[in-house]
């Protein structure tokens, strides 16, 4: 009986871990806001990419949801700025796919701010809501009677594969309080380091501005969420090159676990043999490769792996890393 209990104890926990593998893995593009950028501009008296701010949101409650695994924001801005991503390709689906191939990931999620400040879309909002002597937000801004914020969002769901759109989720947040105005209430200037605005702060979330845009997030949030289940099941493909090759058969790849490499994954190893050109142009189409062998995954970080090798061929720096 102990031993029936054992194992069915063991099946449990492969079981945990297998579904936990099967979280789809995505990232979140900073959102695309030209249609508020006047808005933004008169609350906050300055240009902020309030894009940012609402993808960052969104993160956080991604990763606290626990339906996907997110990519780290910080991998995904370095790619960007290696690929000289501009803002006007924010919400374009094709983009965001081949951003999301770089990145491993099998989803990438984009969207655009629809609305974002107060609902009535008077012009005399902000006013250089930041400044005063008292560092208080709201000073000189919105009338303090009573203002209403209003934060309205639309998220796009992309097979990073296909740049197919699999969901669209809208959101929309209200929040209204009397006597103080978009960002007063709960702001401080101290929190804002040149001229940028920390929206994922408690310091904002406590402005009734922030208190409509955490309302809209939440609202998107659950929305990706309930639709999780839903999404195709794809394997992630595996691109990359070995960068030593010991004696002993042990391999370290240029590949890491921000491209969806795992402990215990099996990968082949491939050696680039014929270049085929096309005659018209010079330009290689196809590439005949040698398989010389496969590398069991041993250790993963951010950037690269380690790995034994066991196959007939002798590996060497260079050689392709494809998954099988």
């Amino acid at each position: 009986m102990k031993r029936l209990t054992c194992l069915w104890a063991a099946a449990l926990l492969l079981t945990g871990t297998a579904m936990a593998q099967r979280k789809p893995r995505v990232a979140v593009m900073n959102f695309e806001y030209g249609t508020v950028q006047s808005w933004v501009h008169s609350i906050f008296g300055a240009n902020q990419d309030v894009g940012k701010g609402i993808a960052d949101i969104l993160v956080d409650r991604l990763v606290e949801g626990a339906k996907f695994s997110v990519i780290e924001r910080k991998a995904l801005d370095k790619i960007l700025a290696e690929q000289n991503f501009s803002n006007s390709d924010r919400a374009d689906a094709s983009s965001a796919a081949k951003i999301g191939k770089v990145l491993g990931v099998e989803y990438i999620i984009i969207g655009s701010i629809t609305e974002f400040g107060r609902d009535d879309k008077k012009t005399n909002v902000g006013g250089g809501a930041l400044g005063g002597v008292t560092g208080r937000f709201g000073i000189g801004g919105v009338s303090k009677t009573q203002s209403k914020a209003v934060v309205a969002v639309t998220a796009r769901m992309i097979n990073t594969s296909t740049a197919e759109i699999l969901a669209s989720v809208t959101g929309r947040g209200e929040s209204k309080r009397s006597g103080t105005g978009l960002l007063g209430t709960g702001g401080n200037s101290s929190n804002i380091g040149g001229g940028a605005v920390d929206m994922s702060s408690s310091n904002f979330a406590a402005t009734i501005l922030g208190e409509a845009t955490h309302a809209c997030i939440k609202i998107v949030a659950e929305g990706l969420e309930g639709k999780s289940g839903a999404l195709p099941t794809t394997a992630v493909s595996i691109d990359g090159l070995v960068a030593d090759a010991a004696p002993d058969g042990t391999l370290v790849l240029n590949i890491g676990s921000s491209t969806g490499v795992k402990v215990g994954a099996k990968l082949a190893i491939k050696r680039v043999g014929r270049k085929i050109t096309d005659p018209a142009t010079g330009k290689v189409i196809r590439q005949v490769e040698d398989s010389i062998g496969e590398v069991v995954i041993t250790e993963v970080d951010a950037k690269s792996s380690v790995g034994k090798f066991s196959g007939t061929g002798k590996p060497q720096v260079g050689d392709a890393v494809r998954s099988q």
